[in-house]
Protein backbone atom coordinates (compact mmCIF):
# COMPACT_ATOMS: atom_id res chain seq x y z
CA UNK A 1 0.00 0.00 0.00
CA UNK A 2 2.16 3.23 -1.11
CA UNK A 3 -0.06 6.25 -0.36
CA UNK A 4 2.27 9.33 0.15
CA UNK A 5 2.21 13.52 -0.45
CA UNK A 6 6.42 13.71 -1.37
CA UNK A 7 6.88 11.61 -4.18
CA UNK A 8 11.32 11.57 -3.54
CA UNK A 9 11.78 7.86 -4.13
CA UNK A 10 8.50 6.51 -5.06
CA UNK A 11 8.98 5.32 -8.23
CA UNK A 12 12.04 3.23 -7.56
CA UNK A 13 10.33 1.76 -4.29
CA UNK A 14 7.83 0.63 -6.67
CA UNK A 15 10.00 -0.60 -9.50
CA UNK A 16 12.03 -2.49 -6.26
CA UNK A 17 8.57 -3.63 -5.24
CA UNK A 18 7.21 -4.96 -8.07
CA UNK A 19 10.49 -6.54 -9.33
CA UNK A 20 10.45 -8.65 -5.98
CA UNK A 21 7.43 -10.29 -6.76
CA UNK A 22 4.42 -7.73 -5.00
CA UNK A 23 1.58 -6.06 -5.83
CA UNK A 24 1.07 -2.50 -5.71
CA UNK A 25 -1.61 -0.92 -4.60
CA UNK A 26 -1.99 3.04 -4.11
CA UNK A 27 -4.42 6.03 -3.73
CA UNK A 28 -5.36 8.28 -6.48
CA UNK A 29 -2.47 11.10 -6.41
CA UNK A 30 0.22 8.32 -6.16
CA UNK A 31 -1.70 5.40 -8.38
CA UNK A 32 -1.29 8.25 -10.91
CA UNK A 33 2.64 9.36 -10.35
CA UNK A 34 3.12 5.32 -10.89
CA UNK A 35 1.17 4.91 -14.02
CA UNK A 36 2.63 8.28 -15.32
CA UNK A 37 6.47 6.56 -14.43
CA UNK A 38 5.22 3.22 -16.46
CA UNK A 39 4.53 1.19 -13.13
CA UNK A 40 1.58 -0.89 -13.04
CA UNK A 41 -0.56 0.03 -9.59
CA UNK A 42 -4.16 -0.91 -8.26
CA UNK A 43 -6.00 1.92 -7.72
CA UNK A 44 -7.62 1.69 -4.31
CA UNK A 45 -11.14 2.47 -5.02
CA UNK A 46 -11.08 0.27 -7.56
CA UNK A 47 -10.41 -2.42 -5.21
CA UNK A 48 -12.39 -0.98 -2.51
CA UNK A 49 -15.10 -1.02 -3.95
CA UNK A 50 -15.02 3.07 -2.23
CA UNK A 51 -14.78 5.83 -4.27
CA UNK A 52 -12.66 8.61 -2.41
CA UNK A 53 -15.73 11.13 -1.10
CA UNK A 54 -16.08 14.51 0.92
CA UNK A 55 -13.60 16.45 -1.31
CA UNK A 56 -10.88 13.78 -0.90
CA UNK A 57 -10.68 14.04 2.80
CA UNK A 58 -12.19 9.69 3.12
CA UNK A 59 -9.78 7.81 0.97
CA UNK A 60 -8.21 4.92 2.34
CA UNK A 61 -10.24 4.48 6.01
CA UNK A 62 -12.21 1.54 4.85
CA UNK A 63 -11.61 -2.63 6.18
CA UNK A 64 -10.46 -3.94 3.30
CA UNK A 65 -7.49 -1.45 4.02
CA UNK A 66 -6.87 -1.47 7.98
CA UNK A 67 -8.45 -5.03 7.51
CA UNK A 68 -5.37 -6.41 5.23
CA UNK A 69 -2.67 -3.84 7.42
CA UNK A 70 -4.28 -5.04 11.09
CA UNK A 71 -4.87 -8.94 10.70
CA UNK A 72 -3.31 -11.25 12.86
CA UNK A 73 -1.92 -13.33 10.17
CA UNK A 74 -1.22 -15.75 13.42
CA UNK A 75 -4.62 -16.39 14.47
CA UNK A 76 -7.17 -18.46 12.16
CA UNK A 77 -10.20 -16.45 13.98
CA UNK A 78 -8.26 -13.30 11.58
CA UNK A 79 -7.47 -15.46 8.75
CA UNK A 80 -11.39 -17.14 8.03
CA UNK A 81 -12.39 -13.11 8.24
CA UNK A 82 -10.18 -12.00 5.77
CA UNK A 83 -11.11 -15.14 3.31
CA UNK A 84 -15.11 -14.42 4.17
CA UNK A 85 -14.83 -10.90 3.28
CA UNK A 86 -12.47 -10.79 0.25
CA UNK A 87 -9.55 -9.05 2.34
CA UNK A 88 -5.91 -9.30 1.01
CA UNK A 89 -3.24 -8.69 3.42
CA UNK A 90 -0.92 -5.67 3.12
CA UNK A 91 2.38 -6.37 3.92
CA UNK A 92 4.04 -3.16 3.55
CA UNK A 93 2.72 0.48 3.97
CA UNK A 94 4.29 3.36 3.00
CA UNK A 95 2.83 6.97 3.64
CA UNK A 96 3.97 10.03 4.47
CA UNK A 97 1.94 13.01 5.68
CA UNK A 98 0.38 16.35 4.14
CA UNK A 99 2.97 18.95 5.22
CA UNK A 100 1.20 20.35 7.94
CA UNK A 101 4.39 22.23 9.48
CA UNK A 102 5.52 23.80 6.42
CA UNK A 103 1.97 24.89 5.70
CA UNK A 104 -0.39 24.69 8.83
CA UNK A 105 -4.13 24.82 8.24
CA UNK A 106 -7.36 22.52 8.53
CA UNK A 107 -6.65 21.45 5.00
CA UNK A 108 -3.24 20.04 5.78
CA UNK A 109 -4.33 17.81 8.62
CA UNK A 110 -3.69 14.54 7.40
CA UNK A 111 -6.32 11.69 8.96
CA UNK A 112 -5.90 8.85 6.38
CA UNK A 113 -2.34 8.87 6.81
CA UNK A 114 -1.78 8.72 10.28
CA UNK A 115 -3.93 5.83 11.07
CA UNK A 116 -2.23 4.14 8.13
CA UNK A 117 1.10 4.75 9.79
CA UNK A 118 -0.25 3.63 13.02
CA UNK A 119 -1.98 0.40 11.75
CA UNK A 120 1.17 -0.45 10.13
CA UNK A 121 3.26 0.31 13.16
CA UNK A 122 0.88 -2.08 15.56
CA UNK A 123 1.27 -4.54 13.83
CA UNK A 124 4.98 -4.50 12.65
CA UNK A 125 5.28 -8.29 13.36
CA UNK A 126 3.92 -8.28 9.96
CA UNK A 127 4.04 -5.76 8.13
CA UNK A 128 7.18 -3.38 6.90
CA UNK A 129 5.67 0.79 7.83
CA UNK A 130 7.81 2.84 5.95
CA UNK A 131 7.09 6.80 6.85
CA UNK A 132 10.66 8.27 5.58
CA UNK A 133 11.87 7.89 1.80
CA UNK A 134 15.33 7.83 3.37
CA UNK A 135 14.25 3.98 4.32
CA UNK A 136 13.20 3.18 1.09
CA UNK A 137 16.67 1.35 -0.40
CA UNK A 138 17.63 -0.60 2.69
CA UNK A 139 14.38 -1.88 3.17
CA UNK A 140 14.37 -2.91 -0.56
CA UNK A 141 17.75 -4.42 0.19
CA UNK A 142 16.57 -6.28 2.90
CA UNK A 143 13.71 -7.70 1.17
CA UNK A 144 15.54 -8.82 -2.00
CA UNK A 145 17.25 -10.67 0.36
CA UNK A 146 14.50 -12.57 1.79
CA UNK A 147 12.30 -9.96 3.46
CA UNK A 148 12.70 -7.16 5.57
CA UNK A 149 14.25 -8.29 9.24
CA UNK A 150 12.10 -8.31 12.20
CA UNK A 151 14.50 -5.82 14.12
CA UNK A 152 14.13 -3.47 11.05
CA UNK A 153 10.12 -4.04 11.36
CA UNK A 154 10.57 -2.99 15.21
CA UNK A 155 12.42 -0.02 14.19
CA UNK A 156 10.58 1.33 11.55
CA UNK A 157 7.57 0.85 13.49
CA UNK A 158 8.71 3.39 16.34
CA UNK A 159 9.90 5.50 13.65
CA UNK A 160 6.23 5.96 12.21
CA UNK A 161 4.84 6.22 15.73
CA UNK A 162 7.33 9.30 16.61
CA UNK A 163 6.26 10.52 13.53
CA UNK A 164 2.66 10.33 13.70
CA UNK A 165 3.15 11.53 17.77
CA UNK A 166 5.06 14.73 16.11
CA UNK A 167 2.96 15.33 13.58
CA UNK A 168 -0.28 15.81 16.25
CA UNK A 169 2.12 17.60 18.67
CA UNK A 170 2.37 20.28 15.54
CA UNK A 171 -1.17 20.24 15.47
CA UNK A 172 -2.08 20.77 18.62
CA UNK A 173 0.46 23.33 19.28
CA UNK A 174 -0.58 25.07 15.84
CA UNK A 175 -4.36 24.67 17.55
CA UNK A 176 -3.03 26.32 20.69
CA UNK A 177 -1.57 29.95 19.14
CA UNK A 178 -4.47 30.28 17.20
CA UNK A 179 -6.67 30.18 19.56
CA UNK A 180 -8.31 33.64 19.73
CA UNK A 181 -8.13 33.15 23.36
CA UNK A 182 -4.75 32.12 23.63
CA UNK A 183 -3.28 32.54 26.89
CA UNK A 184 0.53 33.28 27.38
CA UNK A 185 1.31 29.57 28.51
CA UNK A 186 -0.98 27.03 26.48
CA UNK A 187 -3.05 24.52 28.50
CA UNK A 188 -0.77 21.97 27.15
CA UNK A 189 2.69 21.84 25.55
CA UNK A 190 3.89 19.06 23.22
CA UNK A 191 7.30 17.92 22.57
CA UNK A 192 8.34 15.63 19.74
CA UNK A 193 12.01 15.87 19.18
CA UNK A 194 14.77 13.19 17.68
CA UNK A 195 18.07 12.69 18.60
CA UNK A 196 20.55 14.50 16.46
CA UNK A 197 23.55 13.76 17.91
CA UNK A 198 25.19 11.48 20.65
CA UNK A 199 27.67 13.54 22.85
CA UNK A 200 30.61 12.30 24.43
CA UNK A 201 29.14 12.50 27.82
CA UNK A 202 27.33 15.16 29.85
CA UNK A 203 28.00 17.35 32.13
CA UNK A 204 30.07 14.66 33.54
CA UNK A 205 31.77 11.74 32.02
CA UNK A 206 29.76 9.28 33.83
CA UNK A 207 26.47 11.07 32.11
CA UNK A 208 25.32 9.63 28.83
CA UNK A 209 24.36 12.88 26.66
CA UNK A 210 23.11 13.80 23.63
CA UNK A 211 21.70 16.75 21.21
CA UNK A 212 17.64 16.05 20.12
CA UNK A 213 16.04 18.58 17.73
CA UNK A 214 12.34 19.08 16.67
CA UNK A 215 10.94 16.69 14.37
CA UNK A 216 9.79 17.68 11.34
CA UNK A 217 12.43 21.13 11.32
CA UNK A 218 15.53 22.13 12.37
CA UNK A 219 16.52 24.13 15.17
CA UNK A 220 19.16 26.95 15.85
CA UNK A 221 22.21 24.58 15.96
CA UNK A 222 21.43 23.17 12.74
CA UNK A 223 22.58 26.71 11.15
CA UNK A 224 25.38 26.57 12.95
CA UNK A 225 28.88 25.71 11.44
CA UNK A 226 31.95 24.19 12.90
CA UNK A 227 34.73 25.22 10.98
CA UNK A 228 38.30 23.84 12.91
CA UNK A 229 38.20 22.00 16.20
CA UNK A 230 36.56 18.97 18.06
CA UNK A 231 32.98 18.20 18.15
CA UNK A 232 31.17 20.45 20.81
CA UNK A 233 30.34 18.49 23.84
CA UNK A 234 27.39 19.10 26.50
CA UNK A 235 28.69 21.90 28.17
CA UNK A 236 30.16 23.78 25.02
CA UNK A 237 26.62 23.42 24.00
CA UNK A 238 25.35 25.46 26.84
CA UNK A 239 27.83 27.94 27.01
CA UNK A 240 28.19 28.31 23.12
CA UNK A 241 24.20 29.07 23.35
CA UNK A 242 24.54 31.41 26.81
CA UNK A 243 26.96 33.31 25.09
CA UNK A 244 25.65 33.73 21.75
CA UNK A 245 22.21 35.18 23.22
CA UNK A 246 24.05 37.52 25.50
CA UNK A 247 26.65 38.65 22.78
CA UNK A 248 23.52 39.26 20.50
CA UNK A 249 21.31 41.31 23.39
CA UNK A 250 23.96 44.14 23.73
CA UNK A 251 23.31 46.58 21.10
CA UNK A 252 23.98 47.65 17.98
CA UNK A 253 27.81 48.46 18.26
CA UNK A 254 30.84 45.79 18.06
CA UNK A 255 30.27 43.11 21.54
CA UNK A 256 31.59 40.50 22.82
CA UNK A 257 31.65 38.38 25.53
CA UNK A 258 33.41 35.26 27.53
CA UNK A 259 30.95 32.59 29.20
CA UNK A 260 31.93 29.79 31.65
CA UNK A 261 29.88 27.40 33.03
CA UNK A 262 26.86 29.18 31.69
CA UNK A 263 27.52 32.70 33.70
CA UNK A 264 29.55 35.77 32.16
CA UNK A 265 32.51 36.02 33.15
CA UNK A 266 33.59 38.96 31.17
CA UNK A 267 31.41 41.22 28.71
CA UNK A 268 32.34 44.71 26.54
CA UNK A 269 30.82 46.62 23.72
CA UNK A 270 33.37 49.21 21.99
CA UNK A 271 34.76 50.57 18.48
CA UNK A 272 35.58 47.11 16.90
CA UNK A 273 35.16 43.52 17.43
CA UNK A 274 39.02 43.15 18.61
CA UNK A 275 39.01 45.91 21.18
CA UNK A 276 35.21 44.52 22.69
CA UNK A 277 37.14 41.22 22.89
CA UNK A 278 39.92 42.28 24.42
CA UNK A 279 38.52 43.85 27.16
CA UNK A 280 35.86 41.35 27.62
CA UNK A 281 39.02 39.10 28.42
CA UNK A 282 40.32 41.55 30.71
CA UNK A 283 37.35 41.69 33.11
CA UNK A 284 38.43 37.84 34.34
CA UNK A 285 41.25 36.50 32.28
CA UNK A 286 41.68 33.54 34.77
CA UNK A 287 38.06 32.80 34.41
CA UNK A 288 37.91 32.68 30.61
CA UNK A 289 40.38 29.97 30.77
CA UNK A 290 38.36 27.09 29.14
CA UNK A 291 35.52 29.54 28.29
CA UNK A 292 33.16 30.41 25.53
CA UNK A 293 34.07 33.65 23.98
CA UNK A 294 31.33 35.20 21.45
CA UNK A 295 31.81 38.31 19.37
CA UNK A 296 28.66 40.23 17.21
CA UNK A 297 30.78 40.97 14.38
CA UNK A 298 33.29 38.98 11.84
CA UNK A 299 36.38 38.13 12.98
CA UNK A 300 38.82 39.96 11.22
CA UNK A 301 42.48 39.61 11.35
CA UNK A 302 43.21 42.27 14.72
CA UNK A 303 40.21 39.78 16.48
CA UNK A 304 42.17 36.98 15.70
CA UNK A 305 45.15 37.99 17.16
CA UNK A 306 43.33 38.73 20.15
CA UNK A 307 41.97 34.76 20.34
CA UNK A 308 45.60 34.33 19.70
CA UNK A 309 46.86 36.05 22.68
CA UNK A 310 44.33 35.33 25.01
CA UNK A 311 43.50 32.48 28.04
CA UNK A 312 42.67 29.02 25.67
CA UNK A 313 38.65 29.35 24.81
CA UNK A 314 36.97 25.57 24.38
CA UNK A 315 34.51 27.46 21.97
CA UNK A 316 34.84 30.65 19.35
CA UNK A 317 31.65 31.83 17.98
CA UNK A 318 31.11 34.79 15.80
CA UNK A 319 28.54 35.63 12.80
CA UNK A 320 31.38 35.41 10.04
CA UNK A 321 34.82 35.02 9.80
CA UNK A 322 37.34 36.99 7.16
CA UNK A 323 39.51 34.40 4.78
CA UNK A 324 41.77 32.98 6.50
CA UNK A 325 41.19 33.94 10.14
CA UNK A 326 39.19 30.79 11.46
CA UNK A 327 42.28 28.39 9.89
CA UNK A 328 44.60 31.29 11.75
CA UNK A 329 42.76 30.37 15.14
CA UNK A 330 42.65 27.17 14.72
CA UNK A 331 46.29 26.27 13.63
CA UNK A 332 47.21 28.12 17.17
CA UNK A 333 44.10 26.73 19.53
CA UNK A 334 44.05 23.47 18.11
CA UNK A 335 41.27 22.26 20.99
CA UNK A 336 39.05 25.66 20.24
CA UNK A 337 35.94 24.43 18.99
CA UNK A 338 35.45 27.56 15.88
CA UNK A 339 31.62 28.13 15.67
CA UNK A 340 30.20 30.08 12.75
CA UNK A 341 26.09 31.13 13.99
CA UNK A 342 23.42 32.89 12.45
CA UNK A 343 21.82 35.30 14.60
CA UNK A 344 19.68 33.88 17.75
CA UNK A 345 15.62 32.54 17.74
CA UNK A 346 13.11 34.98 19.32
CA UNK A 347 12.97 33.86 23.01
CA UNK A 348 10.32 31.36 23.45
CA UNK A 349 8.68 30.06 26.23
CA UNK A 350 11.58 27.65 28.41
CA UNK A 351 10.73 24.43 30.21
CA UNK A 352 13.08 22.85 32.99
CA UNK A 353 12.22 19.41 34.57
CA UNK A 354 11.44 19.20 38.19
CA UNK A 355 10.80 16.12 40.10
CA UNK A 356 6.93 14.88 38.79
CA UNK A 357 6.75 17.02 36.28
CA UNK A 358 7.89 20.65 34.51
CA UNK A 359 8.08 23.66 34.48
CA UNK A 360 6.99 26.38 31.80
CA UNK A 361 7.65 29.94 32.10
CA UNK A 362 7.20 32.76 29.29
CA UNK A 363 10.05 34.75 28.51
CA UNK A 364 11.27 38.44 30.07
CA UNK A 365 10.06 41.37 28.29
CA UNK A 366 12.18 43.29 26.71
CA UNK A 367 13.85 46.16 28.52
CA UNK A 368 12.62 49.26 27.91
CA UNK A 369 15.22 51.78 29.78
CA UNK A 370 13.01 54.98 28.78
CA UNK A 371 10.44 53.88 31.87
CA UNK A 372 13.28 53.22 34.70
CA UNK A 373 12.93 55.93 37.58
CA UNK A 374 15.50 58.45 38.80
CA UNK A 375 14.84 57.77 42.76
CA UNK A 376 17.77 59.98 44.26
CA UNK A 377 18.34 63.39 44.27
CA UNK A 378 21.19 62.95 41.51
CA UNK A 379 20.19 61.76 38.34
CA UNK A 380 22.83 59.77 35.90
CA UNK A 381 24.79 61.65 33.47
CA UNK A 382 24.73 59.88 29.91
CA UNK A 383 27.53 58.39 30.29
CA UNK A 384 26.47 56.40 33.45
CA UNK A 385 23.38 56.17 32.13
CA UNK A 386 25.01 53.78 29.12
CA UNK A 387 26.76 51.96 31.85
CA UNK A 388 24.03 51.14 33.55
CA UNK A 389 22.13 49.47 30.33
CA UNK A 390 24.87 47.75 30.02
CA UNK A 391 25.24 46.75 33.27
CA UNK A 392 21.31 45.78 33.35
CA UNK A 393 21.33 43.36 30.24
CA UNK A 394 24.69 41.39 31.82
CA UNK A 395 23.40 40.88 34.64
CA UNK A 396 19.78 39.41 33.40
CA UNK A 397 22.33 36.66 31.93
CA UNK A 398 24.14 36.04 35.19
CA UNK A 399 22.73 33.40 37.72
CA UNK A 400 20.63 34.73 41.19
CA UNK A 401 22.20 36.54 43.18
CA UNK A 402 23.38 38.78 40.49
CA UNK A 403 25.42 42.37 40.59
CA UNK A 404 27.44 43.38 37.86
CA UNK A 405 29.75 46.62 37.79
CA UNK A 406 30.40 48.12 34.46
CA UNK A 407 32.28 51.56 33.49
CA UNK A 408 33.10 52.49 30.03
CA UNK A 409 31.64 49.70 28.31
CA UNK A 410 32.77 47.22 30.15
CA UNK A 411 31.60 44.57 32.61
CA UNK A 412 34.43 44.67 35.01
CA UNK A 413 33.00 42.92 37.87
CA UNK A 414 30.67 39.86 37.98
CA UNK A 415 29.44 38.51 41.41
CA UNK A 416 27.41 35.53 40.30
CA UNK A 417 25.25 32.60 42.45
CA UNK A 418 25.58 33.83 45.23
CA UNK A 419 23.13 33.23 48.55
CA UNK A 420 22.87 36.47 49.56
CA UNK A 421 22.60 40.07 47.73
CA UNK A 422 25.43 41.87 49.37
CA UNK A 423 27.96 38.72 48.97
CA UNK A 424 26.84 39.10 45.27
CA UNK A 425 27.98 42.60 45.65
CA UNK A 426 30.93 41.93 47.25
CA UNK A 427 32.69 39.72 44.74
CA UNK A 428 32.10 41.67 42.05
CA UNK A 429 33.71 44.57 43.70
CA UNK A 430 36.77 42.01 44.36
CA UNK A 431 36.46 40.64 40.43
CA UNK A 432 36.52 44.76 39.27
CA UNK A 433 39.31 45.63 41.46
CA UNK A 434 39.19 49.33 41.35
CA UNK A 435 38.61 49.76 37.67
CA UNK A 436 34.61 50.38 37.49
CA UNK A 437 35.06 54.36 39.33
CA UNK A 438 32.99 56.18 37.94
CA UNK A 439 30.85 53.49 36.77
CA UNK A 440 27.30 51.40 37.15
CA UNK A 441 25.88 48.68 39.47
CA UNK A 442 22.93 46.26 38.50
CA UNK A 443 21.52 43.88 40.73
CA UNK A 444 19.14 41.59 39.65
CA UNK A 445 16.87 41.57 42.42
CA UNK A 446 16.16 44.38 44.79
CA UNK A 447 18.81 45.40 47.78
CA UNK A 448 17.25 44.28 51.09
CA UNK A 449 19.27 46.45 53.14
CA UNK A 450 21.42 49.49 52.12
CA UNK A 451 24.85 47.55 52.47
CA UNK A 452 24.88 46.32 49.23
CA UNK A 453 24.36 49.46 48.10
CA UNK A 454 27.40 50.75 50.10
CA UNK A 455 29.63 47.81 49.06
CA UNK A 456 28.69 49.44 45.00
CA UNK A 457 29.58 52.97 46.20
CA UNK A 458 33.00 51.11 48.06
CA UNK A 459 33.77 49.54 44.59
CA UNK A 460 33.20 53.04 42.53
CA UNK A 461 30.21 53.07 41.07
CA UNK A 462 28.02 56.29 40.65
CA UNK A 463 24.83 54.66 39.48
CA UNK A 464 22.71 51.65 40.60
CA UNK A 465 20.14 50.35 38.70
CA UNK A 466 17.51 47.86 40.73
CA UNK A 467 14.53 46.59 40.31
CA UNK A 468 13.16 48.51 43.61
CA UNK A 469 10.50 47.40 45.49
CA UNK A 470 11.68 46.29 48.95
CA UNK A 471 9.92 47.57 52.37
CA UNK A 472 13.27 48.88 53.11
CA UNK A 473 14.03 50.88 49.70
CA UNK A 474 13.27 54.38 51.33
CA UNK A 475 16.10 53.45 53.82
CA UNK A 476 18.31 52.51 50.86
CA UNK A 477 17.50 55.49 48.77
CA UNK A 478 18.53 57.23 51.95
CA UNK A 479 21.78 55.78 51.47
CA UNK A 480 22.40 56.39 48.05
CA UNK A 481 21.93 59.95 48.52
CA UNK A 482 24.18 60.44 51.38
CA UNK A 483 26.73 58.61 48.93
CA UNK A 484 26.28 60.99 46.11
CA UNK A 485 24.95 57.70 44.01
CA UNK A 486 22.67 58.51 41.26
CA UNK A 487 19.92 55.37 41.65
CA UNK A 488 17.48 54.00 39.13
CA UNK A 489 14.43 51.62 39.55
CA UNK A 490 13.64 49.39 36.99
CA UNK A 491 10.27 48.27 38.22
CA UNK A 492 11.30 44.33 36.62
CA UNK A 493 12.93 41.72 38.70
CA UNK A 494 15.92 39.72 36.38
CA UNK A 495 16.55 36.22 38.27
CA UNK A 496 17.63 33.50 36.49
CA UNK A 497 18.38 29.97 38.16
Amino acid sequence: MLSVYDKAGLAELAAGLMEAGWEILASGGTADFLRDNGLRAADLAEYTGAPAILGHRVVSLHPKVHGGILADRSDPAHRGEMAARGIEPIDLVAVNLYPFTSRPGLDNIDIGGCALLRAAAKNWRWVTALSDPADYQPVLEEIRGGGAAEGTRRRLAGAAFARTAAYDAAVAGWWNETDPDAEALPPTIHLALRRAEILRYGENPDQAAARYRPMGGDDWWAGVSLLGGPRPGYLNLLDAAAAWELVNSLGEGPAAVVVKHADPCGAAVSDSPAEALRLAYECDRRAAFGGVAAVNRPVDAEAAGVFEESPQADVVIAPSYEPGTAERIAARRRNTRILQAPPPPAAGMSLRPMPGGWLAQAPPPADRPGEWRTVTRRAPSPAEMEDARLAWRVCGAVSSNAVVLVAGGVAWGIGAGQPDRVGAARLAAERAAGRAGGGACASDGFFPFPDGVEEAAAAGAAVVAQPGGSVNDRAVIERADRLGLAMLFTGRRRFRH
